[in-house]
């Protein structure tokens, strides 16, 4: 069997090693004899001289064959290895012939083995970009989700982790969180990609805003409704840098990249404030608030005028799920009409909100 032109092919349509196809090759034939010999011990080697594969079978040194498949008399034993006596097991040359059940046997060993070296390559070379942004092309668009292509690796953007809104366009330069890498695929994907979290939201501004990738402005926490809102709340570790000014720059310069990316998505970036009443206020904007009360751990109540109700609240009651979010607390609207509107929302603290 000249397997080179085959081998030869693969290598240059998968960008796999030629030893590593090689041994796949032998692996695959070699599990196709044994399908049609099932009783018979084989070995297929590559001779990359020949570009052929050899078959050889293991039987014992005899007197008087009773099994052809299994055994060789001693006078042709010897003429393959002299030293070779009665007893013995020894490697025969095998000329037997398999069919096409035990083909196909063959191409789905080799099939599987392929992908089995491609996942671990792909997780190899992606697993230490896990949690990171990286760049790619949309390649094709599907009804669960977006293909991106990642340098010559296909990705997974499911509709779940997109921008609510977003239209995908095959050939349309793309940012996304890796947000998963799976030593195996899941189904047809093994790197899943991410546009629609908080981490996402944080990496760019890293990408975006040198002081926060160097740690001179922190972020303290994210809340986020993608495709609508988010809010970000920073801090500075230097008291002559102005965090929020530094994360929208001169004119907007360095927070219109990321609203760009992000479609037009509306930033709220707050400044920390240690005393959470304070930055209750802060979390509720661009509503006015009248008086800020901390009841317990758990619970803030807000004083405002009737008409400021509404700009609190926000679309939906995002605005002030998102408050809520970031503060901790649940947000209890009151005015002077005694009506009262409450946050209840899944509250979850950023690592840093003890600090």
């Amino acid at each position: 069997m000249n397997l080179s032109d085959v081998i030869s092919n693969l290598v240059e349509e998968r960008g796999l090693d030629k030893a590593t196809l090689d041994d796949i090759v032998c692996e695959g034939m070699l599990g196709a004899y044994q399908k049609k010999y099932p009783n018979t011990a084989f070995k297929v080697c590559f001779d990359k001289n020949s570009g052929e594969l050899e078959v050889f079978a293991e039987k014992e040194v005899v007197a008087t064959v009773e099994d052809e498949d299994s055994q060789i008399s001693s006078r042709k034993a010897k003429a393959i290895e002299t030293k070779s006596s009665i007893g013995d097991k020894i490697w025969v040359p095998f000329d037997g012939s398999i069919g096409r059940v035990e083909i196909l046997k063959a191409k789905q060993i080799i099939a599987q083995m392929i992908r089995d070296v491609e996942a671990r390559e792909i997780y190899n070379a992606f697993k230490g970009k896990a949690g990171s942004v990286v760049v790619g092309t949309v390649h094709k668009c599907e009804r669960g989700g977006a293909l991106v292509m990642l340098q010559d690796v296909l990705a997974f953007l499911p509709n779940s982790l997109s921008i609510p809104g977003e239209r995908c366009v095959p050939g349309y330069p793309i940012r996304a969180l890796l947000k998963e890498v799976h030593e195996e695929p899941r189904g047809d994907n093994q790197l899943i990609l991410d546009r629609a979290s908080s981490e996402f939201l944080k990496n760019l501004f890293e990408l975006e805003i040198p002081e926060v990738f160097e740690k001179l402005v922190e972020i303290k926490n994210v809340a986020r409704a993608a495709g609508y809102k988010s809010k970000v709340v920073v801090s500075s570790n230097d008291p002559n840098i102005d965090p929020v000014g530094t994360c929208v720059g001169v004119g907007g310069a360095r927070i219109k990249p990321i609203l760009k990316e992000l479609g037009g998505e509306k930033i709220d970036i707050i400044s920390w404030n240690s005393a959470k009443d304070a930055l209750v206020r802060d979390s509720l904007k661009p509503a006015e608030i009248n008086r800020v009360e901390i009841v317990g751990d758990r619970i803030a109540k807000v004083w405002l005028d009737e008409d400021q109700r509404s700009v609190a609240i926000g679309k939906m009651g995002q605005n002030i799920r998102l408050a809520s979010q970031i503060t901790g607390l649940t947000i209890e609207l009151m005015t002077n009409s005694a009506k009262t509107d409450t946050a209840i929302a899944d509250v979850e603290f950023a690592d840093s909100e003890e600090k």
